[in-house]
């Protein structure tokens, strides 16, 4: 695995106990799909559980043997278009994301099941917001800012409990200040409150309280980038002080972003990505397919 400048990625920092409960889950999957070959929804869970095991590339081949016998499935697409987003290879993912997206457009919304369900186990997601979601990311790291705010416009469209709006609102916020639009940033940050039900984006949440003057950044900012919601708090604060023009303590930020152990998180992606455009950093070569 690499970064977008190309140095290879560490292993992720996961407790032995934690790595054993995925591996369990990802034999019952492969378990599962065996007992019916061919199955979509087989494939989806299949390569769910061994992207969670941090097997990347490997959940990808599941996905693509999945499209080769579901060529039209917008959730084969939809989840390998994000695990494209996860190994840097963003033009992948847009590709899959828009055709997902085209391909559900006539379709009802549904909820996605999690796997890595949330305390309350209430999943808080669906399939059209996730697809829309993940695209506007793909078009924000790669600059793309107008595309991004129609995608997260449209989640937030979909966005059904506090959860989806606190994340697509977020970060429609941040690509409506690079875009100068003032009126998206105002409509969201003034149906934000500080008694949401969240229940498991917290992040995002208190990010939207900081950009609102509610909360501090020293309030909101982690002693170090040791979590996905480490990493994900540090990077909005790191976005904010971009939109304030203070462009030496956002890159004095996300260079200690990049050097944290969460690489999947979609704060470090953005981090590097932050530092790619305004260093000038080549593009990788992307992987075969």
């Amino acid at each position: 695995m690499h970064a977008l400048d190309g140095h290879v990625l560490p292993p992720l920092p996961v407790e032995p106990e934690k790595r054993a409960e995925l591996a369990a889950q990802t034999a019952e999957a492969r378990a599962a799909l065996e007992a019916a070959p061919g199955d979509e929804d087989a494939y989806i869970w299949l390569g769910r559980r061994i992207a969670y095991e941090a097997h990347y590339p490997e959940a990808i081949d599941v996905f693509t043997e999945g499209l080769a016998l579901h060529p039209d499935s917008h959730r084969l697409l939809r989840h390998r278009g994000h695990r494209w987003i996860t190994v840097r290879e963003l033009d992948r993912a847009v590709e899959d994301l828009e055709r997902a997206r085209d391909l559900a457009a006539g379709l009802p919304d549904e909820v996605e099941p999690d796997g890595a369900p949330n305390a309350a186990g209430i999943p808080r997601s669906t399939m059209k917001g996730n697809i829309h979601y993940h695209l506007g990311l793909a078009y924000y790291l790669l600059g793309r800012f107008g595309d991004a705010r129609d995608e997260w416009l449209a989640a937030l469209d979909l966005a059904g409990n506090d959860d989806a709006f606190v994340s697509a609102g977020w970060w429609l916020v941040l690509t409506a200040r690079r875009l100068g639009d003032d009126f998206t940033v105002a409509g969201v940050l003034g149906r934000v409150r500080r008694d949401m039900e969240i229940l498991e984006n917290h992040a995002y949440h208190e990010l939207l309280l900081t950009a609102r003057g509610e909360l501090a950044p020293h309030e909101v900012l982690p002693e170090s980038f040791d979590s996905i919601e480490a990493t994900t708090r540090g990077y909005g604060l790191a976005a904010l002080d971009i939109a304030r023009g203070d462009s030496a303590a956002a890159t004095a930020l996300l260079r200690r972003i990049v050097e944290g152990p969460w690489w999947p998180a979609f704060g470090h992606i953005a981090a590097e990505a932050e530092l790619w455009r305004a260093e000038g950093r080549p593009r990788r070569v992307p992987r075969s397919p």
